[in-house]
């Protein structure tokens, strides 16, 4: 029997797609044999899945999960918003959210996970579901949050199903005032959060490249002036920025004569008790993936025939 090495492993994984997992246990079942470990993954179902995987999937569901004081929330992909609304696919999310409390906001720890009620990991789940379904899934990211005392708040945009939707937002609420109005803020302040999209907590906390972007663009807009007014001008100008960008400084949506730092001190006196904002997570369903733009007039004019050539 050929040694399972790495190295082996990863040519399995490369030729099909199939977590690294599977492709060891392929392998061991099949004696190291590359063709043969191939045929037990198609045998699986698995590499029917994998051949679905180079599909762009940016729909789906962000779902999240709040238990005590510690929360997750975890983004998994489908090719259609018509799976996202499928029962079984969302019963999936729903699982998957649960088990990332426990991820430490790590996708590759969440992917190698016990799925409950079966003996598979997470990610061969969801491979598994690629094939019954149909469709690419992955399982694209999660973050947790959790506080000593105090609450997590949270909201789902666009909800389809409980916890689930196209965005969800987490925010850690360090307060030792009454939990539930602590909570009321948390939910008012996880809609702010979804609304305006924050880039930070505060301007200390923007990348040093995000800034140094913006102070180019500054200078850039008020070249030729003198180095000291300068200077005014993109100190000025970053202050603005924050406003605009950094949760913390923003106007609050709910009341814009304040800010959210104001909000949160307004909140804290009337539930009896301090409250200090700790974190935030925001997931936008499909942020950042590419999509194909699909142009539906020369597809059905190249199903009837009738395209130019």
């Amino acid at each position: 029997m050929a040694e399972i090495t790495a190295a082996l492993v990863k040519d399995l994984r490369e030729k099909t797609g199939v977590g690294m997992m599977d492709c060891k246990a392929a392998l061991t079942a099949t004696g190291g044999n590359i063709e043969e470990a191939i045929d037990w993954l198609r045998a699986k179902g698995l590499a029917k899945a994998a051949k679905k995987s180079t599909r762009v999937a940016a729909e789906g569901l962000v779902g999240i999960c709040v238990k005590g004081t510690t929360a997750a929330v975890v983004e998994v992909n489908s090719e259609t918003d018509f799976v996202a609304r499928n029962e079984k696919f969302q019963a999936m999310v729903a699982e998957i959210s649960k088990l990332a409390l426990a991820a430490d906001s790590s996708t590759e720890k969440l992917k190698v996970m016990p799925y409950p009620g079966t003996a598979h990991s997470v990610e061969t789940f969801v491979a598994e579901m690629v094939a019954t379904i149909g469709e690419n899934m992955t399982v694209r990211r999660t973050a947790a949050l959790s506080v000593k005392q105090g609450v997590i708040g949270s909201y789902v945009h666009n909800q389809v199903a409980p916890g689930m939707g196209k965005i969800g937002v987490l925010v850690a609420l360090e307060s030792a005032g009454k939990a539930e109005q602590v909570a009321e803020f948390g939910r008012l302040l996880s809609m702010h959060i979804a609304a305006t999209n924050p880039i930070a907590m505060n301007l200390e906390s923007i990348p040093k490249d995000v800034l140094a972007r913006e102070a180019a663009v500054l200078e850039e807009k008020n070249a030729g002036k003198p180095a000291n007014v300068m200077e005014k001008i993109v100190a000025s100008g970053l202050k603005t920025y924050a406003k605009e960008n950094c949760l913390l400084e923003q106007a609050y949506v709910h009341d814009g004569a304040k800010t959210v730092t104001q909000a949160a001190g307004e909140a804290g006196k009337a539930a009896g008790g301090d409250i200090t904002i700790t974190g935030y997570v925001r997931f936008q369903l499909g942020e950042g993936i590419e999509k194909a733009e699909d142009d539906f007039a020369a597809e059905v004019a190249k199903m009837s025939g009738t395209e130019k050539a």
